[in-house]
């Protein structure tokens, strides 16, 4: 889109009114001879004359008009995402095979309703970067932060009961999701935390995590399967300015997550920009070849 137009050296165009009053004022003498009707039998010799006149002034117009170099400035919208990080922390814990978390599906263990919650939960952050972290006994990246959805879907697919042992590294798991925001230029840094279970296999202290996470600006969502006897995930999330969710089934959780996608949204800027173009070339160009249209002038008249 077309928004302006100007020269970069404008005062180069004052040489084309110079050009025309030297024209006008240091004509060339030459000698004549007047024969009446003579030049009637050679009409084409005027034609040629007025050819020539039009080449040499377009050829020195184009010259000029580059040496002032002319620029083309276009505006163009550019969008720009403030994206939110977000670390995905699943417990995978023996007792995330418990059945009866879905009403409709009696069968499915609570894990295999996680996946489908969280998958779902991926694919409604399309301009986010996301990170998984699963932990048992002992935590573990699943996935770096990643822009890569189907991917990071497959992944969860494949998470099952008991793969990092069948107790709860709870706080582990927070600093692991803390490691890989560390780095994180986002503005919005999040951990969703997600646990059926009280910590029983944590090796670091949750001050060292609270600390942590406060170092690095990261809100610690967490979601609580079932009722808990504990304290530890409403401290971890109330700790960190965000909220405890309680959840007791899919209906429950599906809510849970959506809830949260709606208070963590990715902001768009639209900018300006604008971009110039020089376009001297193409008047170079054209003075050119109206140079070369001109040789055969200079060679049988000697002068333009």
């Amino acid at each position: 889109m077309l928004s302006s137009f100007h020269f970069t050296y404008p005062f180069f165009l004052l040489l084309l009114p110079l050009f025309a009053l030297s024209a006008l004022l240091f004509k060339r003498e030459k000698e004549s001879f007047y024969m009446p009707h003579f030049l009637q039998l050679f009409s084409h010799v005027k034609k040629r004359h007025y050819v020539r006149e039009i080449l040499k002034w377009f050829m020195l117009t184009c010259m000029t008009v580059a040496l002032s170099d002319p620029v083309v400035v276009k505006k163009i919208k550019a969008l720009k995402s403030n994206a939110v990080d977000i670390v995905l922390a699943l417990d995978t814990s023996g007792s995330m095979s418990t059945y009866g978390f879905n009403a409709k599906n009696y069968k499915q263990s609570r894990l295999d309703v996680v996946k489908e919650v969280v998958q779902s939960f991926i694919d409604m952050r399309k301009r986010d970067r996301i990170g998984l972290v699963i932990f048992g006994t002992t935590a573990a990246v699943a996935s770096p932060l990643s822009f890569d959805k189907e991917a990071q879907k497959n992944i969860v697919g494949k998470i099952e009961v008991g793969v990092l042992g069948k107790s709860t590294a709870l706080i582990d798991a927070v600093v692991s999701a803390a490691e890989l925001l560390r780095n994180s230029k986002s503005k919005s840094k999040i951990i969703i935390l997600l646990s059926d279970g009280e910590d029983s296999a944590s090796k670091i202290p949750l001050a060292f995590a609270l600390k942590l996470a406060k170092k690095y600006g990261i809100i610690i969502y967490t979601i609580t399967i079932d009722k808990s006897y504990s304290n530890m995930m409403k401290v971890i999330a109330n700790k960190n300015g965000a909220q405890n969710f309680e959840v007791q089934n899919k209906k429950d959780l599906l809510k849970v997550y959506k809830r949260i996608d709606m208070l963590q949204k990715s902001e768009l800027e639209y900018n300006t920009l604008d971009v110039e173009e020089h376009i001297y070339f193409y008047f170079l160009l054209l003075s050119l070849l109206c140079a070369i249209l001109l040789l055969p002038h200079v060679k049988n008249k000697g002068v333009l």
